[in-house]
C-alpha cells in the first residue's frame, strides 16, 4: 500500500477511536464540532493499538470471504439499533365539524317554523290537506327556487316539488351544475288548494309570514321565481309571468329574483324550455359561477 494513504487512514482510525471513546466517557450523542484541542488528543492515541488496515477489496472478493472477513475498521463502530419511534395511540373519531352559533340558531328556527307550519290553522286550506309542505333542500349555495303550492304528491309526501314538475326542476338544477340538496326549494303557500288551484290572496296573506322568515333565516343571494304566482307572492305585483319572465326583479329591495315559467307549464309548453335555460344562465352569471355546456 502507498505509505502515504496507509499514513492517512490511520490518522483517520485515529480520530473515529478517540470519537468513539469520549462517546463512551460521557454518554453523548452526535458529533461535536471539533476544536484543535480536540484533533490534538485524537492525534496523540496509539497507532499500535490499532488492528492492521487490509487494502480494499472488490465487491466479489466481500462476497466470497463471508461476514466474518469484515474490514477491520467495522470492529471500531459499535452496533446500532436505530430507535422505534414511540407508540401513537390509535386515531380515533374524527372531531365533530363545528357549526358556528348562528348558524345553528338559525337551522332550529327553521325546525320550530316548519312546526308550527305543520300545525297551522291560518286559512281554510289546512281542512283539505294531508299534511304541510314546508321545504327541502338547504340552500348551501345561496340559490332558492320558490313555487306555487303543493300538489297531490307534494302533499302525500310532505316535501315541495316531487312530482313530475319537481323531478322536471331537478333536470334543471343539475343542468346548472348543481344539486338538489344544495338548492333551497319552498312554495308560496304550504297547503295544497282544493283540486291544485290557484291560491286566493287571503290564503296567500295568511301563509305570507312563515315564507318571509323562511326567506330571512335562509338569506339567499338569488331567488327563482317560478310562475306568476310566485312572482306576484314574493313581490305583490299583478303582472303576469310572460311580462316578467327573465327581467330581474328584487325581493324586499335588496335580493335579486329572477321570474320565470312553473315546471308544471314546461311540461305542458316543452318548447319554454329555452327561454327557462337562458334565465337560469342569466341566474349563475348573478352568481358568478361557471355555465355548464348542455348535453345535445
Amino acid at each position: 500500500m502507498d505509505p502515504e494513504l496507509s499514513a492517512e487512514l490511520s490518522e483517520i482510525a485515529r480520530a473515529i477511536r478517540a470519537e468513539l471513546e469520549r462517546h463512551l466517557a460521557t454518554g453523548s450523542v452526535g458529533l461535536p464540532r471539533s476544536t484543535p484541542a480536540d484533533l490534538a488528543r485524537a492525534a496523540e492515541v496509539d497507532a499500535a493499538a490499532l488492528p492492521a488496515i487490509e487494502p480494499a477489496r472488490s465487491a466479489a472478493q466481500v462476497a466470497a470471504a463471508g461476514p466474518a472477513s469484515a474490514s477491520p475498521l467495522s470492529a471500531l463502530v459499535p452496533a446500532v439499533t436505530p430507535a422505534r419511534p414511540a407508540a401513537s395511540a390509535p386515531p380515533g373519531p374524527a372531531p365533530p365539524i363545528a357549526v358556528p352559533a348562528e348558524l345553528e340558531a338559525r337551522r332550529q328556527r327553521l325546525s320550530v317554523l316548519a312546526d308550527d307550519a305543520r300545525a297551522c290553522a291560518r286559512c281554510g286550506l289546512h281542512a283539505g290537506r294531508q299534511q304541510a309542505v314546508f321545504a327541502r333542500g338547504t340552500g348551501s349555495v345561496g340559490l332558492c327556487f320558490v313555487g306555487e303550492g303543493p300538489g297531490a304528491d307534494e302533499d302525500e309526501q310532505g316535501f315541495p316539488f316531487v312530482g313530475a314538475a319537481g323531478q322536471l326542476l331537478d333536470r334543471m338544477i343539475v343542468a346548472m351544475g348543481l344539486s338538489r340538496e344544495e338548492v333551497y326549494v319552498c312554495n308560496i303557500v304550504k297547503c295544497r288548494p282544493p283540486k291544485n288551484r290557484k291560491p286566493e290572496p287571503e290564503e296567500i296573506a295568511a301563509c305570507s309570514p312563515y315564507l318571509e322568515e323562511q326567506l330571512a333565516l335562509v338569506a339567499p343571494e338569488v331567488i327563482v321565481a317560478l310562475g306568476a304566482t310566485a312572482v306576484q307572492g314574493l313581490l305583490g305585483t299583478s303582472e303576469g309571468i310572460m311580462r316578467l319572465r327573465g327581467k330581474w326583479k328584487l325581493y324586499r329591495g335588496r335580493i335579486p329574483v329572477m321570474p320565470t315559467f312553473h315546471p308544471a307549464y314546461l311540461l305542458r309548453t316543452p318548447e319554454a324550455k329555452r327561454e327557462v335555460w337562458e334565465d337560469l344562465q342569466a341566474v349563475l352569471r348573478q352568481m358568478g359561477r361557471v355555465i355548464p355546456e348542455r348535453r345535445k
